[in-house]
């Protein structure tokens, strides 16, 4: 929630970040009361930077154990540190698992959240006969290997503007369910699979549940068909299971 006691007086500035960040050892990026979280240590330590309390708007908000290359947030301050300085002094403050990349002034008028016109976001699936630990927090392994021919083909059936209802968290607050998405494929990488997907806005676990939808598909469990009678269905329960968490990236904001 973002201070608009702050907004009104007089000399504030609207200053805009784009950090990235691993969600591995967070709760999720929205402040928490008893949980460690990145909104809680960025704002703990943009109020030691700026002399006053600091209350961040995001673009969107990020699940524990969701890694950021390019989340947005804003904030209003009368702190005097030129903007040319932000960086390098916040980082300064900032443990290495969170990093400050752009500060830039803005328009008082400017939200991180409601002026946001699409994102992108990645996920990264692990393939191969063993493991690799050290990317074990941040893909998510699968055996087996993957159609991706087939992958596509279903993933092509996302672009445009749909009703995304089959891939909402069950249970989550009722939103509009329609989306309009401009890209959605996967390719390989070596012994990944990286799924992108660029729309100009996504539903609560939308990726992950449609990632954990078509991963069924590349092992040939689900066919092309189901897949779009799942779709058109509207229903969750008829969906896959949720992916987990440390595949997913925010990976940008564009405005």
């Amino acid at each position: 929630m973002v201070d608009l006691s702050m907004k009104l007086k007089e000399n504030a500035r609207n200053i805009m970040l784009v950090l990235a960040y691993d969600g591995g050892q967070y709760h999720g990026f929205q402040r928490q009361k008893n949980a460690i979280s990145v909104q809680n240590i960025l704002e703990q330590k943009l109020a030691v930077l700026f002399g006053h309390t600091i209350e961040l708007a995001a673009s969107g908000r990020t699940d524990a154990g969701v890694h950021a290359y390019g989340q947005v947030v804003n904030f209003f301050t009368i702190g005097t540190i030129p903007i040319d300085r932000v960086v390098k002094a916040i980082n300064s403050l900032l443990p290495d698992d969170i990093v400050v990349q752009k500060a830039r002034e803005m328009d008082m008028e400017f939200s991180a959240r409601h002026s946001a016109k699409d994102k992108t976001y990645i996920y990264r699936v692990q393939q191969g006969e063993l493991l690799d630990p050290f990317l074990r927090s941040y893909t998510w392994f699968v055996k087996k290997s993957l159609n991706i021919d087939l992958m596509n083909q279903a993933l092509a059936m996302l672009v445009g503007e749909h009703d995304f209802s089959a891939f909402q968290a069950a249970g989550s607050a009722p939103m509009h369910p329609v989306r309009t998405i401009y890209r959605a494929d996967c390719e390989k990488q070596n012994n990944e699979i990286i799924f992108t997907f660029w729309g100009n806005g996504f539903l609560y676990h939308m990726v992950r549940n449609i990632v954990g939808t078509i991963v069924n598909v590349g092992l040939e469990k689900t066919s092309i068909e189901k897949f779009r009678e799942i779709f058109y269905s509207k229903d969750r329960k008829k969906a896959g299971a949720t992916a987990p968490a440390q595949g997913l990236y925010l990976k940008e904001v564009n405005y």
